[in-house]
């Protein structure tokens, strides 16, 4: 289910390619998740890493994790 969640948010991050040529991805709404790299599919990864840190961040502190469709992390971590 974890790996549902990060997928489903996945569905939601923006990417757009900046000025330097270099691209920018985060998750509205997840406040402190985003990323960048040298290409799109790179941002794209390490946003997908950068999530999974901050889920296990927040859960291991309590803090508030976005529900995504129906799923509670917070039931999963």
């Amino acid at each position: 289910m974890l790996i549902e969640y990060i997928e489903m948010a996945m569905e939601k991050a923006t990417v757009e390619r900046l000025e330097d040529g270099t691209w920018y991805a985060e998750i509205p709404g997840f406040n402190g998740v985003w990323a960048d790299g040298d290409t799109e599919p790179e941002a794209c990864e390490e946003l997908r890493e950068v999530l999974q840190d901050w889920i296990e961040f927040r859960a291991h502190r309590g803090l508030e994790i976005p529900k995504v469709g129906s799923i509670d992390v917070k039931q999963l971590v």
